[in-house]
């Protein structure tokens, strides 16, 4: 979950002050009890809690699926906090997962735009932006910048299987289909039990004009999530096999990867 992550790194101190352990338990509170979280969320943020009561506050409604109200207060958190914060670039990367899972691409990109232009996220945590910036910009139909973000991504976070799906999914559409089976067999090496990778590999497969394999990706996709859209959209394309004269399998629909409840 991109939220815990960043949060519980924001929580990090070497010298906790009692405003640093309530913000430890306040965030603790949101995995185990969100509703609970948002009363104590309030309360912080009334005792001077600041940008990191408005932080809690966006936890645990995202831990409730509550999108858009997580976005906004994570927002607020970014606001408050201040551009001098180095915890402000977190905060907006959050808000602009957030945003993405509301289905709002160019709110997304705005709040990751800010997040990323902070200069304050490196490793992991920018990659991370840098992905769901790529994604806000896949939805806009801006492929070309999507793919400069994600091959970035790539770099800072080699071992998401998201980010690899995502850039392979990218080089099918761009018909690039060189880069889309290597992408898509690095996701394998890191999530073959995910069925939205084996739908894509299927995908792949197809385009590829590999009917078996495909045919085999699709199947393992059905067999993981039977009922997710990633294993109905497998199910869907397995059915042109039954056809008495089947065309060349063609792709299926992708599954959207779900924004990390917030991972």
């Amino acid at each position: 979950m991109i939220f815990l992550a960043l949060a519980l790194q924001a929580a990090d101190t070497v010298t906790p002050t009692p405003a640093d352990t309530r913000y430890k338990a306040c965030l603790d509170l949101a995995t185990s009890n969100p509703e609970a979280a948002q009363n104590e969320a309030e309360r912080f943020r009334l005792d001077g809690g600041g940008a990191k009561a408005r932080q809690c506050l966006g936890l645990a409604y995202a831990m409730q699926e509550k999108w858009r109200d997580a976005a906004i207060a994570f927002e607020a958190a970014a606001q408050e906090a201040g551009a001098k914060d180095p915890l402000a670039s977190r905060y907006w990367a959050q808000a602009g997962n957030a945003w993405l899972a509301t289905g709002e691409p160019v709110k997304a990109y705005a709040a990751l735009n800010a997040a990323l232009a902070a200069g304050t996220l490196t490793g992991q945590d920018e990659g991370e932006a840098l992905l769901d910036r790529a994604r806000s910009l896949v939805a806009a139909g801006q492929l070309a910048g999507a793919r400069a973000d994600l091959d970035a991504a790539l770099v800072d976070a080699p071992k998401d299987p998201l980010a690899w799906l995502l850039s392979a999914t990218l080089a099918r559409r761009m018909k690039d289909l060189p880069r889309a089976q290597l992408d898509i067999g690095e996701a394998l090496k890191l999530s073959a039990d995910d069925a939205s990778v084996q739908l894509e590999a299927g995908n792949i497969a197809a385009m590829s004009g590999n009917a078996d394999a495909a045919k085999r990706a699709w199947e393992a996709a059905v067999k993981i999530a039977p009922t997710s859209p990633a294993g109905q959209n497998a199910r869907a394309a397995l059915g042109q096999f039954d056809a008495p004269a089947p065309s060349p399998a063609s792709p299926a629909s992708p599954a959207t990867p779900a924004p990390t409840t917030p991972k």
